[in-house]
């Protein structure tokens, strides 16, 4: 079922506007970007021949500050999904409340099948073409899915080139020689661990002691928020990767899993464990779910067999409207992904500032200021969660539609 990402994430907006009774011009406005760019990158490839790359930079709006968002590389980049990317962080940003509008871009691309001197290529490329839309006080570009430090270091080195700009606050998720911030990797794991425990303190889910989670993904995302969990004492009994996933309803030690999954390229097989598919790890008895990987896994085809009382949104729109209305009959507490996975945008800005102050921050202080932030933004999440009687998704929605709107009227 091919559910378009853009339209999902206008439909959630449209649903909190309703609830807030938000001015239907302004959020019309909201509904639709400042400016999206399509590019072609030229690139010689190492057998000489040249090679065109569609590239896409969207910038949603900035009434709070510069444009925010990744860069990814990926064979199935599309204009919609980029337009909602960016969507989505301009409400993610007005949330956890840093100063960023919101921005993301891509490049259709398979960065596995490129040579290392191919990559740079076209990470300069992409720079080359749209450098006059970048800067550190107007739109600040990240890694995504498929890039990296490295990619950045090359993006940053190519707009310095071409704008004789030496700052280093032009974009974030560098490398930490080149600019980047203490704590950057582990922030969004984090992130959604500091969300987790304050979901649990608050008694908005009644979990039992020792409660089991089942994480879909096993990228960067996912094994620092299930150590994150593990140090709150739960149970993580079910993990995946792109490959397939594995179960122990007594738990996975995560060190050994980590070790299997270094030794043999895969989660599946792990001693003690059962394999099982993407799909069945949602769908286990469990207490909490955290999909962590794929937009759209859930959706009106499944959501009635999810058993968690609890779904932390770890990846960028699991959550389709219509498993969204399923859950809300269900009374399982869905976490927004605008709210859950907003360390690594917080973690964003502070290497910004810290670019533009000429400062830098030890990993401890880097993790404190998360905290405080995150713990920060759920709690007025709450707030509006209870004045509207409503969802944690509308009111995350509510929250950030108010904060741009007021910036917009400035």
């Amino acid at each position: 079922m091919n559910v378009n990402p853009f339209d999902s994430a206008r439909a959630q907006l449209e649903a909190a506007a309703k609830i807030a009774n938000l001015d239907k011009n302004l959020v019309e406005r909201l509904k639709n970007h400042d400016r999206i760019v399509e590019v072609a990158i030229p690139v010689k490839m190492d057998s000489g021949e040249q090679q065109i790359f569609k590239g896409f930079r969207a910038q949603h709006n900035n009434a709070r500050g510069p444009y925010k968002g990744g860069i990814r590389y990926h064979e199935q980049v599309n204009l919609d999904e980029v337009r909602a990317l960016s969507f989505w962080m301009s409400f993610k940003n007005a949330v956890v409340n840093v100063p960023f509008g919101g921005g993301k871009g891509g490049i259709i691309v398979d960065p596995k099948i490129l040579s290392q001197s191919e990559l740079e290529k076209l990470s300069r490329g992409f720079v080359q073409k749209l450098y006059p839309l970048f800067g550190p006080e107007f739109d600040v570009p990240a890694p995504d899915v498929n890039t990296n430090g490295q990619i950045m270091g090359w993006m940053l080195d190519e707009y310095q080139k071409m704008t004789g700009n030496k700052s280093l606050a032009t974009f974030t998720g560098k490398s930490l020689d080149n600019g980047g911030s203490q704590g950057r990797e582990e922030a969004t794991g984090f992130g959604g661990g500091y969300v987790f425990e304050e979901v649990v303190n608050s008694k908005v889910v009644d979990l039992p002691k020792g409660a089991s989670i089942a994480i879909q993904g096993f990228g960067n995302v996912a094994t620092f928020f299930a150590k994150a969990a593990e140090k709150l004492g739960y149970k993580v009994v079910a993990l995946s990767d792109s490959k397939g996933g594995i179960y122990n309803s007594q738990g996975l030690d995560f060190e050994k899993v980590l070790e299997h999954k270094k030794s043999s390229g895969a989660l599946k097989d792990f001693m003690g464990s059962q394999n099982i598919s993407n799909e069945e790890l949602l769908e286990l008895p469990v207490d909490v779910l955290v999909p962590a990987a794929l937009e759209n896994v859930l959706t009106k085809d499944n959501a009635d067999k999810i058993k968690a009382k609890l779904i932390i949104e770890m990846a960028n729109g699991p959550t389709t409207p219509e498993a969204d209305e399923i859950f809300t009959k269900k009374n399982i507490v869905v976490i927004p992904d605008i709210l859950a996975n907003s360390g690594g945008v917080c973690t964003s800005y502070f290497e910004w500032y810290q670019n533009m102050k000429h400062e830098t921050w030890n990993k401890t202080e880097v993790l404190e200021k998360l905290s405080k932030q995150i713990k920060q933004a759920f709690v007025d999440v709450w707030e509006k969660q209870k004045k509207y009687q409503t969802t944690f998704r509308n009111a995350a929605y509510v929250l950030a539609a108010k904060r741009i709107i007021g910036a917009m009227g400035k």
